[in-house]
């Protein structure tokens, strides 16, 4: 891809830890029915490799996200101190959010700790595996702490793979996926930047209109290799919302040189459209 040429310069805007702390611990069962489901194994390796795959790729940046979602899951959080702790270690590399889980009654505390104290860049919310409706008011102190915070906000969009294919899916709710639900929180919080991740599958449509009509939501193309995502998603990505797409995979569960590889077959998007997807648009929410 000629725009990656040279200096890795592409940022991802969404990745999980490659070892035991996401993909065992916080993803328990979870994890382990959608690996069942798609035929692969929950293989971990170190950060080291994660960068050096990356930087191979022509990636220089990738966002990596917390997880909590105890109270649904019982499963354990991936410690936001851990999240740091890596961001510190590659400070070049990595730009870190937290999780915290809204079901819990100090989650506003967390998240000022997490920016005050931690010194991450923002958090992520997964409402399928945390089991939560976002436009709740019950959550309205957690949003109004985060715009308060200045930092943006990754909430996950359209269906999970998490507890795919086991008996009631495990018991999780994919109408926590629906992005009508978190128009409600750009409405009422128009200082808070939000970024939603991965096309929206089932509710692609709604997640265009909230981008185009939302100055401060913006999505990204995580979770799905490109030569499966919507057209219209795609049309859109290289017209009108040129400016609000971005590039992410959803490491380790996509890796970066498969996913750009695919990005180069599939798509054809003029160069400068290539370089606002793959990093400017990036940087600019990312304050990089």
């Amino acid at each position: 891809m000629d725009v990656l040429d040279g200096e890795p310069r592409a940022v991802d805007t969404h990745a999980h830890q490659p070892t035991s702390v996401f993909l065992e611990d916080a993803g328990g069962q979870l994890m382990r029915d959608a690996a069942a489901k798609f035929g692969t194994d929950l293989e971990t390796w170190s950060y080291e490799e994660m960068v050096g795959e990356y930087r191979e790729a022509g990636v220089g940046r990738a966002v990596l996200l917390g997880w909590d979602a105890e109270t649904n899951t019982g499963n354990p959080p991936v410690p936001n101190e851990h999240v740091a702790e890596v961001c510190d270690e590659y400070p070049e590399f990595f730009v870190g959010f937290g999780s915290v889980d809204p079901h819990k009654d100090d989650c506003a505390a967390q998240a000022r700790r997490c920016v005050e104290d931690l010194g991450l860049s923002g958090f992520k919310f997964q409402q399928i595996a945390q089991g939560f409706d976002p436009s709740d008011p019950a959550h309205e102190e957690l949003w109004a702490t985060i715009e308060d915070l200045g930092v943006p906000v990754v909430f996950h969009g359209g269906n999970s793979t998490l507890g795919a294919g086991a008996p009631g899916g495990r018991g999780l709710r994919i109408k926590y996926g629906d992005p009508m639900l978190i128009d409600d929180v750009a409405a009422d919080h128009p200082d808070l930047d939000i970024l939603i991740a991965h096309p929206a599958f089932p509710w692609e449509k709604e997640q265009l209109a909230i981008c185009q009509q939302k100055g401060n939501v913006y999505m990204d193309l995580s979770g799905w290799l490109p030569k499966y995502i919507d057209d219209q998603v795609l049309h859109y990505a290289k017209t009108v919302l040129r400016d609000k797409v971005m590039f992410g995979t959803d490491y380790p569960m996509i890796r970066p040189g498969e996913w750009l590889d695919q990005f180069e077959a599939h798509c054809e998007f003029p160069a400068e459209v290539q370089r606002k997807l793959l990093w400017e648009n990036a940087e600019r929410f990312l304050g990089l």
